[in-house]
C-alpha cells in the first residue's frame, strides 16, 4: 500500500453525548490482555477515560473499550499513516454513515462503540447474504452522500496509488495481468469520484443500535465510488466467496442496490482481486492469494459470458 502521508492532526474534543458506540470484532482483531498499557495511558489521562474492557490489537492499531463521562466508547491508537488518515476522515464524516469521533489528537481518537447484537458477517453466513449486502450498500451510499453535501474534503490518498503494487507484480506474473489491465482501464476513466472508505467489508460495518449500521476503520482514499463495493464480493473471511452461484447473485444484488453498471462492478472486482492477491503474497499468505485469484477468474468468466 502507498505510504506517503503528510499534514498535521487536529486536537479537537466534541460533545460526548452520543448513542451506543464501537467495537472492532474482525477476525484479525484479537484481545490482547498483556498489551503494553503505556500506549493508552497518555490519552486516558488527556480525556479522563475509564477502562471498560480488555485491549484489542489489530494489524494497524491498538484499541481499548473505555468510558467517557459514563458513556461506553472506544479509544483507538493508530499505528500507521493509513489509520491516522482514516481517523481524520471519520471525524469529517461527522457521524454520517460512520461512527462519530468524540475526540481526536495526533494518532489517537475516541469514537462511539457499537453495542448492537447484529452482525453482517453472521447474516451473510446464515442465509441472509442479500440482506447483508443491501445494508452495506445503503451504509456506503450514506458515506458518499456526505461528500456531496459539503464543500471541503479531508486529506486523502489517491486510489490510483494503491494499484502500484499490482502493476509491478503483473510484470512477472501473467495471472495478475487481467486484473492490472482492468485497474488501468478503470483508473484512466474514473466515474463519480468521491471520498472513499477504502476497506468496506462485512466486519467494518457494525450495529450501533438506534443509530443503525455505521462504518469503522476507513483508509481515506479519493477515487471512483465503485471501488468501495468490490470487497463485498471478495471478502476473504467469507468461505462462500468462490461459490459461482453466490458470486453471480451478489454481483446482481450489489450492482442494483448501488446503482452501478454490472460490467463496471465486475471490472472493479477483477482489479481489486488481483491487488488483494498481491498483498496476501507480500504477507506470505498464498492460500488467500489463490482465493482472490479464483474470484478474479469468476469475474473474467462473467465478463466473457456477458459479451456473448
Amino acid at each position: 500500500m502507498p505510504k506517503n502521508m503528510t499534514s498535521s492532526m487536529t486536537d479537537r474534543t466534541l460533545d460526548a453525548d452520543s448513542p451506543p458506540p464501537d467495537q472492532d470484532p474482525r477476525p484479525l482483531a484479537q484481545e490482547a490482555p498483556d498489551a503494553n498499557a503505556d500506549v493508552f495511558t497518555p490519552w486516558m489521562k488527556k480525556w479522563n477515560l475509564v477502562p471498560d474492557g480488555a485491549p484489542i490489537a489489530t494489524p494497524g492499531s491498538h484499541l481499548l473499550p473505555v468510558k467517557m463521562n459514563g458513556t461506553a466508547v472506544m479509544l483507538k491508537i493508530a499505528g500507521d499513516e493509513h489509520e491516522i488518515r482514516g481517523g481524520k476522515v471519520m471525524e469529517w464524516w461527522d457521524g454520517n454513515g460512520a461512527a462519530t469521533v468524540l475526540a481526536l489528537s495526533e494518532n489517537a481518537l475516541v469514537m462511539e462503540r457499537a453495542q448492537g447484537q447484529r452482525s453482517l458477517m453472521h447474516m451473510a453466513l446464515h442465509g441472509q447474504d442479500d440482506d447483508a449486502s443491501l445494508i452495506a450498500c445503503d451504509t456506503v451510499a450514506r458515506l458518499h452522500a456526505h461528500a456531496r453535501s459539503v464543500s471541503r474534503q479531508p486529506e486523502l490518498a489517491p486510489l490510483s496509488e494503491w494499484f502500484d503494487d499490482l502493476y509491478a507484480a503483473a510484470d512477472t506474473d501473467s495471472a495478475l495481468r487481467p486484473s492490472a489491465s482492468a485497474a488501468q482501464q478503470l483508473l484512466t476513466d474514473p466515474q463519480d469520484i468521491t471520498v472513499l472508505h477504502g476497506d468496506i467489508h462485512h466486519d467494518n460495518i457494525l450495529d450501533f443500535g438506534d443509530r443503525g449500521w455505521l462504518t469503522i476503520d476507513p483508509k481515506g482514499l479519493l477515487g471512483d465510488r465503485g471501488f468501495d463495493y468490490a470487497n463485498l464480493i471478495l471478502n476473504p473471511e467469507l468461505p462462500t466467496v468462490t461459490d459461482p452461484v453466490r458470486f453471480t447473485r451478489q454481483i446482481h444484488v450489489i450492482s442494483q442496490a448501488a446503482g452501478l453498471d454490472c460490467h463496471r462492478l465486475l471490472y472493479w472486482v477483477l482489479a481489486f482481486a488481483g491487488l488483494s492477491a498481491v498483498w496476501f503474497r507480500q504477507d506470505e499468505s498464498e492460500a488467500q492469494a489463490q482465493q482472490d485469484l479464483n474470484v478474479a477468474r469468476l469475474a473474467i468468466q462473467a465478463l466473457s459470458l456477458s459479451r456473448n
